[in-house]
């Protein structure tokens, strides 16, 4: 019976150590993998609040000097813009979505709201102002520096009517931007 005894215990203790050896390499494993860090920027590598210059090529937009965005880019895929032209004519900030659509690259869309110019003086006093005219869109490809902290784009824009029929003034544009916080 010892004999029996000590063969059985050399089996369970063979056993335990095989079972934690598995368990400490699945640890190891995870942990390896958990901890590491990417060489590919993530999909929140975007989100943030970031300032552009904007360089208009073509379009309606073109004769606009130093155009600049501010834009922010929130987890989950939305995004607002806005612009230090905004009140020229008066415009709201435009909204959007975007994505990544490869290592460093994203691609975001957004609209903003066209007005048109009172037609008399006295629309501006009876409470008419600048009414809706429209719409604008905006598609840029963003290219994001390894570093994280700022990117090149490439813009195009286009216009559309009330009736959302397409509109003369459409362009081209690229960008250079930085994150808000390292500006100075």
């Amino acid at each position: 019976m010892p004999k029996d005894r000590n063969e059985r215990l050399l089996n369970m203790t063979g056993s335990a150590a095989r079972a934690l050896s598995v368990m400490l390499a699945l640890a190891a494993l995870s942990a390896c993998s958990a901890g590491s860090p990417s060489s590919t920027a993530q999909p929140d590598a975007l989100v943030g609040a970031w300032r552009s210059h904007i360089k208009v090529s073509t379009g309606a937009l073109a004769s606009m000097p130093d155009l600049q965005f501010m834009t922010v880019f929130n987890a989950g895929g939305t995004m607002t813009e806005s612009s230090n032209f905004d009140g020229v004519p008066p415009v709201p900030p435009a909204y959007g979505v975007w994505r990544q659509i490869a290592e460093r690259r994203f691609q975001a869309k957004y609209d903003f709201w066209v007005t048109k110019p009172p037609t008399a003086v006295d629309e501006l006093t009876k409470g008419g102002g600048r009414m809706p005219n429209g719409y604008g869109t905006l598609t840029e490809t963003i290219t994001l520096a390894v570093d994280q902290k700022s990117y090149v784009s490439t813009l195009t824009y286009g216009f559309f009517d009330a009736a959302g029929m397409p509109a003369p003034g459409g362009g081209t544009a690229t960008a250079t931007a930085l994150r808000i916080g390292e500006l100075r």
